[in-house]
């Protein structure tokens, strides 16, 4: 066995960190094949001409406009496999600061499976054409715009999927961190793609004006996690999750530097989830965004935020048997968080941005079922299936929420997506799409039998079997036992009365599509390998809800989360 570094080159290591390398062969490759050309090396002195491949004039089948995409679809595919076989794979170390096991394996799987899902959507948001007209001296204004547009989208097919692929290398590899240090560098560069991505379509002023916005924001939550975390290593005088463990746990007291430290990455991790009040550069940056982007930011990236939180708080910093430091917070922040944002998404005229406050409520019943872990009155059991259910709302959230940017992404291939009126007489134009959409907002708001419904189910009843055994047993009277259990018990109260209000906006959006008039009758693009995303989503959806494929993906995240609780 050879090693570089820390990091063993054996044929274990290899098996377990496939997806990544798969990713990696798949930058290079979206690299070197749009320019491979019969360029030549003369050997100095003779007359002897060597190929080299790169340079000259560059091959029809490899100089395809269309490369970049097929790469991206076979390399993110290919790594969602792999990663997916992985899961069930035994937990093994990778350099003293990875550990690849099942848990950083449903989060990869999940990452993956949206990133797929966007780069195929983009085949069609962001079209390659092979033979792309020149503008010339006749053309009207309206044509050289469009064919520089095209240009454009030509030009910047490589830009596009590079940085998407930095978003997978990022997002994999934090899911595996058990170093703290590994775990923010990962993240930053998984962001700093992301913020690229969101103004990625410069010709337009919103889309600019979204990435500046969600740049700055994103940066200074970045800043403030970095100071945490420095405050963490002065505390601790290491970054491994273990030693923190140990550090907090044999800790007299509240030490300023410990609870200032994971103050200031709550307020990081906060930003990335989209949890209030760090959410306010979100909806700019989701309507300024292009939608398969948009819905990248919902799902993938506020995975990701999750589970920094699951490692720093359920790791570090939950007592055995006592309630966690930061509970009371996290509870106020959940409630805040999800009646934020249904309120703000009830005014939304932006389909987008009324998803993208819908995003910021279901962060909220998310952080609710997490604080519940930190209450001190919920055994390891018990934190096993509420993590068990937020974890599986997050992978079901890929699909109903994704799966809807996706059909607003099939309206902006027409220049349209960017108000309610757009989404008009949907279901007369084309009854499927229009129908996939009303299955996507009815498993947001949690309607049975769907996908949303039972994920939502799982988090509510994780907190009431926690919660409501602490209301006294001898009272006769529902007022008298509502007094005497733990406030814990209301949040699972909230989740549901805002799970109520949230369906007045997404039945909004099923009445415009089957019961308005539509602008136009005319059918929308074929948009083949985009229908094929918008049905899939759609069907699992549907699977996830009741039936073998729901509890086969529950075994799969129980088990994950099992391993997860009992490293712990």
């Amino acid at each position: 066995m050879t090693s570089l570094g820390q990091l063993p080159l054996d044929s274990d290591t290899a098996s377990s960190l496939l997806p990544e390398t798969v990713m990696l062969v798949g930058l290079i490759a979206i690299v070197l094949i749009p320019n491979l050309g019969d360029a030549k090396f003369r050997i100095p002195l003779t007359s002897v001409r060597v190929p080299v491949l790169l340079g000259g004039s560059r091959f029809n089948m490899t100089n395809d406009p269309r490369m970049p995409n097929r790469i991206s679809n076979i390399t993110f595919l290919v790594a969602f496999l792999s990663s997916l076989v992985l899961i069930s794979e035994s937990p093994r170390e990778v350099g003293g600061v990875l550990m690849a096991d099942g848990f950083s394996r449903i989060f990869s799987t999940m990452f993956l499976g949206a990133l797929l899902l966007v780069s195929v959507a983009t085949t069609h948001r962001i079209p390659a054409k092979t033979k792309a007209p020149i503008p010339e001296d006749s053309d009207s204004k309206a044509t050289v715009d469009r064919k520089i547009s095209v240009l454009i989208d030509n030009r910047r097919q490589v830009d596009f999927y590079i940085l998407l692929i930095m978003v997978g290398l990022g997002m994999s590899m934090m899911t595996m961190a058990t170093n703290l240090f590994m775990m923010i560098v990962c993240i930053e560069l998984a962001s700093l793609s992301t913020y690229v991505l969101v103004a990625f379509h410069k010709e337009s002023p919103a889309g600019g004006e979204a990435g500046a916005k969600y740049f700055i924001v994103g940066s200074v939550a970045s800043a403030i996690g970095i100071y945490g975390m420095s405050l963490l290593y002065l505390w601790s005088g290491s970054l491994d999750l273990d030693v923190l463990r140990e550090s907090w746990q044999a800790m007299d007291g509240v030490d300023p530097f410990a609870a200032f430290g994971i103050g200031m990455m709550l307020v990081a991790f906060g930003f990335k989830v989209s949890a209030a009040p760090f959410h306010l550069a979100a909806p700019d940056a989701y309507s300024g965004a292009a939608s398969p982007i948009s819905g990248l930011l919902a799902t993938a990236s506020k995975a990701m935020g999750f589970v920094a939180l699951f490692r720093v708080l359920v790791i570090i910093t939950v007592p055995e048997g006592a309630e966690a430091l930061w509970m009371v917070a996290l509870g106020i922040f959940a409630v805040v968080t999800m009646t934020w944002g249904n309120l703000a998404a009830l005014t939304s005229e932006n389909p987008k941005r009324m998803l993208a406050y819908s995003s910021v409520a279901h962060a909220g019943y998310m952080l609710a079922a997490v604080a519940v872990v930190g209450s001190g009155i919920s055994s390891t059991e018990e934190s096993v299936v509420i993590l068990t259910a937020v974890t599986f709302h997050l992978a079901v959230l890929v699909l109903f929420k994704l799966g809807a940017f996706l059909v607003i992404t099939h309206l902006e291939t027409e220049g349209k997506g960017h108000s309610i009126e757009h989404l008009h007489g949907l279901g007369n134009r084309d009854p499927m799409i229009a129908g996939s959409m009303f299955l996507f907002v009815l498993s947001l708001a949690g309607v049975p039998p769907l996908s949303g419904f039972l994920s939502k189910l799982l988090m509510i009843n994780g907190i009431v079997s926690t919660s409501a055994s602490t209301g006294s047993s001898d009272t006769s009277d529902i007022a008298t036992w509502a007094e005497s259990v733990d406030p814990l018990f209301w949040l699972a109260a909230a989740i549901v009365l805002n799970s109520a209000l949230s369906l007045f906006y997404y039945l909004r959006i099923g009445l415009v599509m089957f019961f308005e008039e539509p602008a136009s009758t005319k059918p929308l693009k074929a948009a083949p390998s985009l229908r094929m995303a918008i049905f899939a989503c759609a069907i699992l959806t549907l699977l996830c809800g009741v039936g073998p494929v729901s509890e086969w993906l529950l075994d799969l995240v129980n088990g994950a989360i099992d391993s997860f609780m009992h490293q712990v």
